[in-house]
This record gives C-alpha cells, structure tokens and sequence, in this order.
C-alpha cells in the first residue's frame, strides 16, 4: 500500500508539473491538412496564430520573439491572427502593454500579408487602441470588414468579423463569392454567410484541460454553443470551421493535452 501511495504521489507530481508548466510554457508548429473545394483557396498554406494573451503566465516578449520566429519559419502565404492579444487584470490594466506587443509582432512576415481580427479581452482594452497598435506592426484589423488578395489561383476574398457581427458591411457585395472568413469566436459560425468557405477561430483554448468534466466546463464557460467547436476541424452545413487552440491561457495558467500551438492550415 505504501509504493502504491509513493506511485500515485509521483504521478500526481508528474501531472501537474505537466499541466501548470511543461505543456503551457511550451509552444510547437502543428499543421493541417484541409480539403477545399473553393478554388481560391487550393494550395494555400495559412498560419494561424490565436489568444495570445501576451503577458499571461509564460508569455512574455521573449516568448512572442520565438512565435513570430517558429511563424516565419513555416513559410505560410498569409498568417491570420485570431484575437485576443492582450492579458488584462481584473481592474482593467494591461500585464503588458500594447506598444510592447506590438513591438515584438512586428516581424511577422508572409508574401500575402498579415491580418487579424480582435477578441473580447481586446475589446476590453479598447478596440480602437489595439487596432492602433496592430497596425504600427504592419498587421491590418478587419473589423466587419475585407480585403481582396489577388492569387494565380484567382482572388481570394478574406473578409473579419468584429466582436458585433455586421456581415453585410464585412463583405461589402461579395456575399456570392466564396471567402476566407475570420472571427475571434467560434460561436459566430451559424450566424456567418454561406459564401464563408472556410472560417478560422480561436477563443476557445480548447478548454485548455483535455478531461471530460474540466474541458466541458471550460468550454461551457467560453462558449454558449459549449462542446460544440472545441478547436480543431469542423464541418458544418457545407462549411469548414477550424478552432485553432491558442497559445496563452487565462483565468487559470493550466493546460493539459491541449498544448500551445501555431496552427498551420495546408489547403489541397
């Protein structure tokens, strides 16, 4: 009875070394492969990087130099950045501030461009002043908005969704056209146009603890539509859905089987 006590001590042990530092202070490349059929999105590789949380546990400005460095590294065609940059307190206050952030985002580079949309924790800090700062590092918010990125394939339409939807002023016209579509939450999928051929997400973490009764939870907090778009690949009525997991944390610095990724979108 006693090495049975010894052995589950040390696994315990093991688990939450595992949990509140291995797996949340690491941070690796995963990638994807997603069949499209919307033509302008064929042969597209797309770098997803999502909820931040810059200055949250684990990610300080050394830890956004090395997403920036893995990032490029891949040599996506575009990077899409999800929301959710900053780690605010509960008074309001910024653990690190947005000159900063920005600062070390700045030398994300990909051939057609980088664009984010923002998050709720963004929203919180001030919409226009994260927006501000994005763009001093030469990343254009999307805010119910698009852009048209010319490709052999054929344009590709990339339009973001604010935390309010507006989907008429988001695609301007182009509802027929099929799109890139990117928003902060995942629950915004129902609401999005048929045109939305593939939509990227975050701000779920994926629950960010991957055990049944933590991660339902967590997700039932961070989402009212709960279980329903974790993270990873989903289709849904015609559409694909991708949840990247993120990179940060909030509330509480764990993650357990769900670990920090950028999120590398191969499109055949």
């Amino acid at each position: 009875m006693k090495y049975l006590l010894v052995i589950l001590a040390a696994f315990l042990c093991a688990l939450l070394l595992d949990a509140f530092w291995w797996e949340p202070s690491g941070l690796m490349v995963r990638e994807y492969a997603l069949a499209q059929d919307a033509p302008a999105l064929k042969g597209l590789s797309i770098a997803v990087i999502a909820d931040l949380h810059a200055g949250a546990p684990y990610i300080d400005e050394a830890k956004i130099d090395e997403v920036v460095a893995q990032t490029n590294a891949a040599r996506p065609d575009l990077i899409l950045l999800a929301g959710d940059y900053v780690s605010d307190r509960a008074d309001g206050s910024l653990r690190l501030p947005l000159s900063a952030i920005a600062e070390h985002l700045k030398g994300l580079e990909a051939p057609l461009g980088v664009y984010a949309v923002l998050g709720n924790h963004d929203s919180r800090a001030g919409s226009r002043a994260v927006a501000a700062a994005l763009a001093q590092a030469g990343i254009l918010v999307l805010d119910n908005s698009h852009v048209v990125i010319g490709r052999p394939a054929g344009s590709l339409v990339l339009a973001g969704f604010g935390e309010e939807l507006d989907t008429a002023r988001a695609l301007g016209g182009l509802e027929q056209q099929q799109a890139l579509c990117l928003v902060h939450r995942p629950d915004t999928l129902p609401q999005l146009p048929p045109s939305c051929a593939l939509t990227i997400a975050g701000h779920t973490h994926g629950g960010q603890v991957a055990l049944p009764l933590l991660q339902g939870w967590a997700l039932d907090y961070a989402s009212r539509n709960g279980v329903r778009y974790p993270a990873g690949v989903r289709r849904e009525d015609g559409r694909t859905l991708f949840v990247s997991p993120g990179i940060g944390t909030s509330w509480v610095p764990v993650r357990l089987g769900v670990p920090p990724e950028i999120s590398l979108l191969r499109i055949r």
